[in-house]
């Protein structure tokens, strides 16, 4: 282990996997992946649950939630829900190092809280985290707000169960330092998974078309060299890292939603920054991300940079 790693809290051995879990098909199916992907580097799996007791008490007023026999009933439903996802765990995947944590905090900031010393957060883009066409309130603020890794497990098919398991790893390049972390984080995927990196750099954030026919053919051949170069620069010393990782580059002249969405459907993972270069510092989740969590065809990971780190190569 290097001094980086000792120092950065995300990569010291004992960082464990942290998967929200609600009951939920969402959470059902996070569940199963962090397990996985738990197994696959070695790492303990933490399975984390939130009561919400003052989001409780807005529902069924303050004085009921502090009634014994409502407290105790919501303790015995967080309790069922942590036991029978560890069975389910330990079922799918014996010998997994495995622990639960129930809290009375909410589901989001139980899950940004513990981000602080996770490999990484895992948590369903279904149920009560989150639905499938509409960003829910949990799934915006830990994707928003959480320090490290989060992954985002969504299905196929918005009425299917499969997580694809086969196809590159794809990531999203903008130049911007964010960006650097992203790559960082998609090499290191690939080289596990032993499968190849597709590198998708658009020109602009723009939507696509909106530049259609507005470049003259000099000016845009030049563009699409500089951004060639630019794109080359930014894969160059990680390509030396990690030989073994066979790099495709996809350029576009705008929307890098549009075309990683696109490449969703044939990835089995992708990869972004939690903003991008139209970002401002307070934004914490740019566009692309925003895209990609709600609608991407495969889990999305969102990498945020560790704080204080100068993530450029």
């Amino acid at each position: 282990m290097t001094r980086q790693d000792h120092d950065e809290p995300h990569r010291v051995a004992t960082a464990a996997v942290v998967v929200g879990v609600d009951g939920s098909p969402g959470s059902e199916r996070a569940l199963r992946w962090a397990a996985d992907y738990a197994a696959d580097r070695d790492r303990d799996l933490l399975i984390v649950h939130g009561l919400a007791l003052v989001s409780a008490s807005s529902v069924v007023g303050p004085y009921e939630v502090v009634m014994p026999d409502v407290l105790d009933s919501m303790h015995a439903r967080g309790r069922a829900v942590l036991t029978r996802a560890e069975a389910r765990v330990r079922e799918h995947r014996a010998g997994l190092r495995i622990s639960t944590l129930m809290t009375s905090d909410t589901g989001a900031a139980l899950l940004i809280s513990r981000s602080a010393d996770a490999y990484a957060v895992v948590l369903g883009a279904t149920g009560t985290i989150g639905t499938i066409g509409h960003l829910g309130s949990t799934l915006l603020a830990v994707t928003s707000h959480a320090q490290g890794t989060v992954i985002v497990v969504r299905p196929e098919a918005e009425d299917d169960d499969a997580i694809r398991l086969t196809g590159p790893v794809v990531v999203g390049v903008d130049g911007s330092p964010v960006s650097e972390a992203a790559i960082a984080a998609a090499f290191a995927e690939a080289a596990e998974r032993r499968t190849g990196l597709v590198a998708v750099h658009a020109w602009s954030d723009w939507a696509a078309g909106t530049f259609a026919g507005q470049l003259p053919p000099i000016a845009a051949a030049d563009l699409e060299t500089v951004e060639e170069a630019v794109l080359a620069e930014r894969l160059a010393g990680w390509q030396e890292k990690y030989p073994d990782v066979v790099v495709t580059r996809r350029l576009y002249p705008a929307g890098p939603g549009e075309a990683l969405l696109d490449w969703s459907k044939v990835a089995q993972l992708l990869v972004v920054g939690n903003r991008g270069r139209g970002g401002f510092r307070g934004l914490l989740l740019g566009s692309t991300a925003h895209t990609l969590v709600q609608h991407a065809y495969c889990p999305v990971m969102v990498v945020h940079p560790d704080r204080g780190e100068d993530t450029r190569r």
